[in-house]
C-alpha cells in the first residue's frame, strides 16, 4: 500500500484549502448579485481586475472593466438596461481547482429599449487570490443580445 509522503499530504492540504476558500468567495459573489449588493461586489472584486468580456457596442453594459468599482457596477447597468423581472440565470456547473472557478449555465432577459428577448449559454471563469476576485472572464451568446438591442 503507497504511503504519502509529509510533504504530498500538506501540499494536498493546501491545495484544499485555496479550493475551499475560492468556493466560499464565488458563493458570496453570486449571493451578492442575486441581491443586486454591489457595495459587497466591490469588496469582493480586487482592486484591479483583469475583466474579459468581448465588448458588444449594441450592449452598453458589456464594455471594458478593470477597478473593483467597474466590475460591481456591471450588475447595475445590466439592471438599468433589461427588464430586471425577465432576467434569468441558472447554474448548472461549479467547477473549483484551487482558485480558479468555472460556472456554467444559462443566461436569458429583455431589453429594456427593444422589449427583444436574448438567451444563451455561458460560461464564467472567476479566479480568486487573497480572498478577492482578480479574474473575470464571461463567455456568452453575443449575438443574441446583440440582435435584442438591435431596434
Amino acid at each position: 500500500m503507497p504511503v504519502k509522503s509529509n510533504a504530498t499530504t500538506e501540499s494536498s492540504a493546501t491545495a484544499s484549502s485555496v479550493a475551499n476558500a475560492t468556493r466560499a468567495v464565488v458563493q458570496e459573489f453570486l449571493a451578492a448579485r442575486l441581491a443586486g449588493d454591489t457595495e459587497r461586489l466591490v469588496v469582493l472584486f480586487a482592486d484591479e481586475v483583469d475583466w474579459m468580456l468581448a465588448e458588444n457596442p449594441v450592449a452598453p453594459w458589456i464594455r471594458p472593466r478593470s477597478t473593483a468599482a467597474e466590475c460591481a457596477a456591471q450588475f447595475t447597468e445590466l439592471m438599468a438596461y433589461t427588464v430586471p423581472e425577465d432576467a434569468r440565470a441558472f447554474v448548472d456547473t461549479f467547477l473549483v481547482d484551487g482558485p480558479h472557478a468555472v460556472l456554467m449555465g444559462h443566461v436569458a432577459g429583455t431589453v429594456r429599449a427593444t422589449g427583444k428577448s436574448f438567451a444563451g449559454p455561458f460560461a464564467l471563469h472567476l479566479t480568486v487570490e487573497n480572498g478577492r476576485i482578480t479574474r473575470h472572464r464571461l463567455y456568452e451568446n453575443s449575438l443574441s443580445i446583440a440582435e435584442a438591442c438591435a431596434p
